[in-house]
């Protein structure tokens, strides 16, 4: 294909990642720099009729006003948003490290930072729900695969339920189900005879039911990819196999997972880039008195009570997206090698 072809047929992707990503991502950067202005305080003093006079400060309206028009961006804080308590807390890791106070001490203080603490959910719940919902969405194609044809139809809509709810929906129904009042939270008053029993009180118990849930809402984007693949593996590969004696488990180890494995990865990738972004269980649960994400922290800021923090939200945001960066290097490293090795 000649190169200017090749340019113009790419152009409009292009221009569309230029606007709508990289754009963006550098907005957000010059963001994160700057910090919400202070507000102007002034001293003014109230005089009643035969009482005394009181001092009363207040905010200057107009002058707070004025300088954020003056300077729409914030006031300029360079790299130290990154820094402070709410993100990175350098100073104060070193403080806890310098106290010496043992391992675990320390780790729990880390812990208790609340970036750290959004980091160790937000990683915990990728590195749980993305391979048990691959290992999910393989498992159910492989049977869907083998269903007879009038069964298959019912069997595809059903795996598919929970891609056709809306996340934040389905969580919200799933909420009020394991609620004291809902059929879950009440059968499980019953089954341990407590009547106090609640799925919401405890950590534990939180974390396990949105990683459930969150199993439950990837599965079927993997059901989906593998059940494509499914259709493209060879048939004389496996009539093969059949004839040489091979069993089902040996076909499938052997033959049909070696074939999905490009698949597998392109699963990879999209539902580690989804699964760190996790922010939508934790709204429709109302986790987030025992889970929070790095998502959910820049959710906060920006309805912070006393002013969005946008230097605090691009912040984070530009920390979430390093994390991604991270996290998806080495399976690009080894996609980027078997490419090589078969070219």
């Amino acid at each position: 294909m000649p190169h200017k072809t090749f340019f113009a047929f790419i152009l409009p992707s292009l221009i569309a990642m230029l606007l709508f990503i990289a754009l963006p991502i550098v907005s957000v950067a010059v963001q994160s720099l700057y910090v919400e202005h202070d507000k102007v305080l002034v001293t003014v003093e109230n005089c009643q009729p035969l009482a005394a006079c009181t001092k009363e400060t207040r905010v200057d309206v107009q002058a707070t006003e004025a300088l954020q028009k003056a300077e729409p961006l914030g006031k300029f804080n360079g790299l130290a948003t990154y820094f402070n308590r709410a993100h990175l807390a350098t100073a104060e890791i070193a403080a806890i490290l310098a106290a010496n106070t043992g391992v675990w001490d320390a780790a729990s203080r880390i812990y208790d930072l609340p970036f750290y603490k959004a980091l160790v959910f937000t990683l915990a719940y990728t590195f749980v729900v993305t391979p048990l919902a691959i290992i999910l969405g393989f498992v159910i194609a492989l049977t869907v695969n083998m269903v007879p044809g009038l069964l298959k139809g019912p069997v595809i809509f059903f795996s598919l339920l929970p891609m056709i709810i809306t996340p934040l929906i389905g969580s919200l129904i799933l909420y009020w189900m394991i609620d004291s009042r809902g059929i879950i939270g009440s059968a499980l008053q019953a089954v341990f005879h407590d009547p106090n029993l609640s799925l919401k009180a405890s950590p534990v118990l939180t974390w396990l039911t949105l990683m459930l849930y969150g199993i439950w809402t990837n599965g079927p984007f993997s059901f989906v990819v593998f059940y494509a693949g499914l259709q493209t593996v060879p048939s004389d590969t496996l009539e093969s196999a059949m004839i040489d004696g091979a069993s089902r488990w040996e076909r499938v180890r052997f033959v049909i997972i070696p074939h999905l494995r490009p698949l597998a990865t392109f699963v990879a990738l999209v539902q580690l880039m989804d699964n760190f972004r996790v922010f939508e269980p934790i709204v429709g649960f109302s986790a987030s008195a025992n889970a929070t994400s790095l998502s959910f922290a820049i959710f906060n800021d920006l309805r912070n009570q006393n002013g969005q923090q946008y230097g605090s939200a691009g912040a984070t945001s530009l920390l979430t997206i390093v994390g991604v960066v991270i996290l998806l290097t080495p399976v690009l490293i080894r996609t980027w090698r078997e490419y090589g090795a078969r070219s």
